[in-house]
Order: C-alpha cells, then structure tokens, then sequence
C-alpha cells in the first residue's frame, strides 16, 4: 500500500477577474522508503500537490492520505508524522542555529531537553557544529537550507517533504544537500519531492512523476521516462560558430528530428536512430565539408528531453 496517495484531486482558485486551475484531477502513489519526484514548469501545481498533503489547504474535490489517514478527515494526525522544507528556509535570522531546532521541538511539545538534545543532534547531522551558536543571519544560503530541512525532521518524520528544497543553492552546497536526502532515505524515510532540476530528479529520486496543467502526464523511473522517447543523440561543437548552417544541414540529412542550436552558434545536437553509423556518417559529411570541429559523440536521451518531448519545452524554460 503506498504511503503517500491522491486520488482525482482538484483546487482551483479564484479571483474577481478569472480562475486558475491548480489540480485537475492530480494522482499519487509513493511507496514507503523511497524518493518520489515531482517534475513540472511553474504553475504546473507541483506546489499546490504538496500544500494539499501536508494539511495546508483542502482540495475542492479528490481524495489524498499519508500512510493511510485521510488529509482532510484528520489533518492532526497526519501532522504528527510528517515534515515539510518548502521553497525559502523558514529560520528565525536572530535566532542562532541551534535555539532554531530547540524552538521547533518546543512547538512540538517535546519538552525542553527533548527539543535541545534533538537540536544538538540535528545540528551534528548536517554539519553545522561550529555554526550552531551562531546567529543565522550570518548564515550562507546553504547553511540556512541545512537548518530549514533540519526542522522538518526534528520529530523523526515518516514521511518527508520537499518543495524545490535547493532552489538558489551553489552546485556544491546542492550536492551537500543531496548526500543528506540520500541518508534519511536509507534511514527509511519516505521523501516526496519537487524539483526543477533535472539533474536533482535523475540523483535522487526512484520514480519520477510529470506534471503539466495540474496533473499527471507520465509516471515511471528516469530510465523508463528515457526510453519512452528512445533513440540516441548526436551532439557536436564547432571550432567556428560561422559553420553552424552548414553544420545543421548535415545533421538534418543524417537525423530523425530537428537539429538545436546552442546560443553560441557552436552546439548542435539532433535525434537519430542508430547511434553509432549515423555519428560515422554525419562526421564523414562535416569532414568532406571541411567543417572543424572540437568535440562530437552520441549520447542518450536526457530528462531534459523526456521533459521537451512531454510539454513542449526545455526545463529550463519552464523556470522562467
């Protein structure tokens, strides 16, 4: 039985002038002990997914439950074992790090030395020792990421989640953070969590849901939603960005679907359907062509791909 489920669930919100549908009809199964990712553009009801389990808002119809207690019957209980680190760390800046935890233990009634030998323990867990007598307006952007996830998990939560928990982060404080989501999950804790980075979803999670328009529009892991789209990728770079015409020509002779261009003018990449002699050929071409070239190979399908293939565009164009 999953842990985590929603079933048909829709939330629209209103305004004087018009009405956005957040949820339409939205479906969940997350197994216990794992990582599911929720991967959409802006507006595409990650967000409101994640409110609506974790007792935020109620939903206009549908039906959602965590670990088998239904949302909107009884949202205490589900409060009492979940936690949840949405988009901006949400710490007391004149607070130091570790009367930040304590505070959230005492919120949860743990009792004063519960919460402080929670929050020694949490602070250790994440790395901040030397940090945690220090106020956390002094903080870097990851460390106040740390103190915010550490939050969530002060009452040990069976089920964890995260709403684009390393948005803004450096690449190396997100990897950091990573490694920390990895760990609680072979802890045993169920992770729920929205991304717009495609490289995050491929890391972490085990399945991997599409959302577009407030519902579900491919479900599976990384690879299954790979191979779904198929084939390989041909993918060059130009010594000189003038060539690129003629190059995209080439590629167009020799693949199955429209060649991109890089911003530079130097990257190109087209879908072909047999790696290896469509490479040999289109290089034999650009060769005769006398087109130079730095680099060139063939790759599979990326995440990013699977993501144009299902909504029409880049990820990255989805955060904008």
């Amino acid at each position: 039985m999953p842990i985590i489920e929603a079933e048909g669930l829709r939330k629209t919100y209103r305004s004087k002038d018009r009405e956005v549908r957040a949820l339409d009809g939205f479906d969940l199964a997350a197994e216990q002990g794992t990582v599911t990712g929720l991967l959409g553009p802006n507006g595409a009801g990650k967000t409101t997914a994640v409110k609506v389990l974790t007792t935020l808002i109620r939903p206009d119809r549908g039906i959602a439950r965590v670990d088998g207690i239904d949302v909107g019957a009884d949202p205490q209980a589900v409060r009492r074992i979940i936690g949840s680190s949405g988009q901006f760390a949400a710490v007391d800046e004149n607070l130091t790090g570790l009367e930040n935890l304590e505070m959230v233990g005492r919120l949860y009634h743990l009792g004063i030395r519960a919460a402080r030998a929670r929050a020694a323990e949490l602070i250790e867990l994440f790395d901040l020792t030397e940090a945690g007598d220090r106020p956390v307006k002094g903080f870097s952007g990851g460390m106040r990421r740390r103190i915010d996830l550490a939050g969530a998990l002060v009452i040990h939560p069976k089920v964890l989640f995260l709403d684009e928990p390393t948005t803004g982060l450096d690449p190396r404080s997100r990897i950091a953070l990573w490694g920390v989501i990895k760990e609680l999950v072979a802890d045993g804790t169920t992770v729920l969590l929205t991304t717009q980075y495609l490289e995050e979803a491929d890391q972490l999670a085990s399945s991997i849901c599409v959302i577009d328009s407030g519902r579900v529009i491919a479900r599976g892991t990384s690879d299954e939603l790979k191979g779904r789209i198929g084939g390989h990728r041909i993918v060059i770079t130009l010594v000189d960005a003038a060539d690129s015409e003629q190059a995209r020509l080439v590629l167009a002779r020799h693949g199955d679907g429209e060649v991109s261009v890089g911003e530079s003018g130097r990257d190109l990449e087209v879908p072909v359907r047999s790696g290896a002699p469509a490479l040999h050929g289109a290089l034999a071409d650009l060769e005769a062509a006398d087109i130079r070239l730095h680099d060139a190979g063939v790759r599979r399908p990326t995440l990013d791909d699977v993501f144009l293939t299902l909504t029409g565009h880049r990820a990255e164009e989805a955060t904008t």
